[in-house]
This record gives structure tokens, C-alpha cells and sequence, in this order.
């Protein structure tokens, strides 16, 4: 008989039997059961293993993940943007609670950054940074600690001649994540953000930083918030999300739409249109395999079209824990096996 976890590993990722997307269309009614699962899978090495060695697991994983290292990753760059593609870097990690860690962090960002100049890349691929990775989330030293190494990260990145964006994380370091990237802008004010539009507090994050120059990526959000600071009806996340869409294509700043949803494509291309805003004055992102026919269909099209693309050796926490977090993330991950549209 097999055991618990391994049942649920094959639920995800496939096994060589027959009908196994069959069986993961028929998951879709019981994801939200799931979480915490996941979670302790996201930990589990030996399901790690399992997971990276299935034959059909590992061409899943690298459809979302190209590998662990900055050449695999930077190879992988290089493909997208010779189809046209934008490209966002994200060395994965998070949650860091390790001086060591988060300047190893650095580094590899560092190391990417060099190679992507190296390439010849740089105009067309930018790197996303999550605070918690390069010591956010530090006792006592946490928020110098970041914006020192997310300062030495931003002045590589001009040096390359590209740019960075601050990922955004769970509400409790919203407030962090914005005063880090105020100050940043002071020295870099080409330094991204990132705001969640199933957060409360979200228009009027969008208002203040609908500014000129002002770079702001908008993504629905993707943790577990409570009700008390985060819409939790997905209608409701729309609404927000159009809202704040209006917002920022109505500013002066650069919108960047990170969305798989063709309701809010079509919205947002409308509103572009509304507002008068010219192809190249924003920008839609996606995430590394999810919809990439969509992706194509925009770039060939004229607009701006950037893929959020992870890598590194945490690949495996990241993706078990993004499936965990909202059950629409495992949506999108399953319904993404099934069509590439």
C-alpha cells in the first residue's frame, strides 16, 4: 500500500498510469483541503527527490522552474527573449533567518546579474528580489540588514544596466517592503514595487505611488491573509484589481498588469485604451509556464510581455508552498498542464 504523501505527490505531479489529468481536473473541488498537506510536503526532502526524479514529475517541474543554477536560468532567458519576451529574475528563497544565507543570497544575485550583462540580456531582463531572503526578517537587524543588501543588488543591477523589483509578501512586512523601497528610490528610482489587490489597503498604496517614473507591478496576491485585512471572495479581488488597474493606468507611473486571468487581460487592454495609453507606457507579466500561448499572442501583438521566471535549489518549497497558500494558485498550476492557452 502506498503511503499518504506519495498519493498526494502523484495527485500533483503525475504518475505513468493512464488518466492522471482526468484525476487532477476531478481535485480541483477539494484543493482548499489541501493546504496543510502541502506544507508538510514543502518540507519533506525525501518527497523532494521523489518529485524531481518521476519522469513525468521532472519535465513538470522544469515547465515552471528551469533549473537550479544562474546558467540554466540565464539560458533559459535567453529563449524568451529571442521569442520576443521580457524577462524578471527571481533567485528563489525566502523567509531567511540567517546573516550567512542572505548574503549568499546577494551574491547570487550578484552572479546573475553579471551574467546577464554578459549576455547581452540586460535591456530585456530585470531580477525580482523578496526582502525576507536577504534578511528582512532578521531579530533586530532585520530591516538594515535588507535595505543594505538590496542597495548593493540595485546599484549591480544599474551597473548591468537593468533594473530591480521588490516582490511583495505577506501583509505583515507590507509596511517594511515600502519604507525599504522609499528609500531605495532616493539613490535608484527605478526600483520596482509590487501591491496585492486583495489587500484593503491597496488603492490607496496604488494612489501614492501612481507617480512619474514609478514602476508598480499589480498582481491579485497569493498568500493566506485573514479577512480582516484581504478581500477573500474571489469577486471581490476582482473588483479591487479593476480598481486599482484604473488607478494606475489613469497615473503617470509605469503599470506593470502581472495577471493569468483573460477577463483582466481584456480590462486592462480596454483601460489602456481609455487612458490613452501607447504600448511600451505599461507592461503585462506572467509566470515561467503558465499560459505561455497567451504570452506569445501578446508580445506578437506589441505589447510589453514579461515572465516571472524562479530559479535555484529552493524550487521545491516554493512551488509546494504557492500551491498551498490559495487554492487558485493550484488552479492555475493544474488547469496550466491541461492547456497552455
Amino acid at each position: 500500500m502506498t503511503s499518504a504523501p506519495y498519493r498526494l505527490t502523484c495527485v500533483l505531479f503525475g504518475t505513468p498510469p493512464n488518466g492522471a489529468v482526468g484525476r487532477l481536473r476531478r481535485s480541483l473541488a477539494s484543493m482548499s483541503l489541501l493546504r496543510e498537506p502541502l506544507l508538510l510536503l514543502s518540507r519533506s526532502q525525501q518527497v523532494k527527490k521523489l518529485v524531481s526524479t518521476m519522469p513525468v514529475s521532472a519535465g513538470i517541474v522544469r515547465s515552471y522552474v528551469p533549473g537550479e543554477s544562474t546558467g540554466s536560468a540565464v539560458d533559459a532567458t535567453a529563449e524568451l527573449v529571442d521569442k520576443g519576451l521580457s524577462v524578471t529574475l527571481d533567485f528563489l528563497g525566502e523567509d531567511t533567518l540567517d546573516a550567512a544565507q542572505a548574503d549568499a543570497t546577494v551574491t547570487a544575485y550578484l552572479e546573475l546579474l553579471q551574467q546577464l550583462a554578459a549576455r547581452g540580456l540586460a535591456r530585456s531582463a530585470e531580477v525580482s528580489v523578496k526582502l525576507s531572503a536577504i534578511g528582512q526578517a532578521l531579530p533586530d537587524s532585520g530591516h538594515k540588514t535588507a535595505l543594505e543588501n538590496a542597495r548593493t543588488i540595485c546599484r549591480a543591477a544599474r551597473n548591468a544596466g537593468t533594473t530591480v523589483t521588490l516582490d511583495m509578501e505577506d501583509h505583515t512586512t507590507t509596511d517594511s517592503t515600502l519604507s525599504i523601497l522609499r528609500e531605495l528610490r532616493k539613490d535608484f528610482p527605478e526600483t520596482g514595487a509590487v501591491l496585492q489587490a486583495y489587500l484593503h489597503r491597496t488603492e490607496a498604496d496604488c494612489r501614492a505611488l501612481a507617480y512619474e517614473g514609478s514602476r508598480v507591478r499589480l498582481c491579485k496576491g497569493a498568500y493566506n491573509e485573514p479577512e480582516s485585512v484581504a478581500y477573500q471572495d474571489t469577486i471581490d479581488v476582482d473588483r479591487s484589481y479593476v480598481r486599482c488597474l484604473k488607478i494606475l493606468l489613469a497615473g503617470q507611473g509605469y503599470p506593470m498588469i502581472a495577471t493569468h486571468d483573460p477577463r483582466m487581460v481584456e480590462i486592462a487592454s480596454s483601460l489602456a485604451a481609455r487612458y490613452g495609453r501607447e504600448q511600451g507606457t505599461y507592461e503585462f507579466q506572467m509566470l515561467y509556464g503558465i499560459r505561455p500561448e497567451e504570452q506569445a499572442r501578446l508580445a506578437a501583438s506589441g505589447e510589453t510581455m514579461r515572465v516571472y521566471l524562479p530559479y535555484g535549489e529552493e524550487w521545491y518549497g516554493y512551488l509546494m508552498r504557492r500551491l498551498a497558500e490559495r487554492p487558485q494558485n493550484l488552479s492555475f498550476f493544474v488547469k496550466s498542464l491541461i492547456s497552455k492557452k
